[in-house]
């Protein structure tokens, strides 16, 4: 199937998925995952009308971002770990950053968004698995990080991410979508603006939105499997 129909045939999932959990559609964004994906289908999927897109590497993105300035209406997320040598790239290059997960990333970035006069949306992305592969903030440090956080000018956090274990059953990632969703409330009464959920991806963003997810990361049911990334 064409980009084109795998995009309808997600929004159709989506719309579904909204509709069990008694939700509107417009509560939840489709972030398109580009990472290790040529320029093509970007500019295919937007073609097909798809405006937001997620980029897991600052140098990667860099290079694509020559070819994609004709898009001015497409958003760029950065959803991957973000070194701190790399935090003023990213600024420069991204709309938001989505996996935010230390004090000091949050102050480089929060330097480098006030040099650029512009105003950096970032989500903390909290590790509710054992797995070592998987990056985030241990849930017992969030409440001390948005509070530290407060003071900054430039950097305003607005949500939260996370990645489950992968499985083939998505059901078995619902435990980790309700306990991000039940930390995101609690922080909710001190910093009001942490309203978004970004979780959920092409195996299992049907599970996310029915626990509330606002923004579903899918990248391989919308592009096919990912080809081999080249160097960056």
């Amino acid at each position: 199937m064409s980009i084109a129909g795998n995009l309808e045939h997600l929004q159709q999932q989506i719309h579904e998925a909204c509709r069990r959990a008694n939700r509107s559609d417009s509560e939840v964004a489709l972030m398109a995952v580009s990472k290790v994906h040529p320029v093509e289908v970007i500019l295919e999927a937007y073609a097909a009308g798809q405006r937001l897109f997620g980029e897991n590497r600052v140098q990667e993105f860099q290079e694509k971002s020559q070819h994609l300035a004709a898009l001015n209406d497409a958003e760029f997320h950065l959803i991957g770990p973000l070194q701190s040598n790399k935090t003023t790239r990213a600024a420069e290059l991204f709309q938001a950053i989505d996996a935010v997960d230390s004090l000091k990333i949050a102050q480089r970035l929060d330097a480098a968004a006030k040099a650029l006069g512009k105003k950096l949306p970032i989500l903390v992305e909290v590790k509710l698995s054992h797995e070592e592969s998987k990056h985030g903030l241990d849930p017992a440090e969030l409440p001390a990080l948005l509070a530290a956080m407060e003071p900054l000018e430039s950097v305003e956090a607005v949500g939260l991410m996370t990645v489950p274990p992968w499985s083939e059953d998505a059901e078995l990632a619902r435990p980790y979508f309700r306990d991000l969703r039940k930390l995101r409330d609690q922080s909710l009464t001190s910093f009001p603006k942490l309203t978004q959920l970004s979780m959920g991806m092409s195996n299992d963003f049907q599970v996310a939105i029915e626990e509330g997810s606002t923004c579903v990361r899918v990248g391989t049911a919308l592009f096919g499997k990912r080809i081999v990334a080249s160097a960056g």
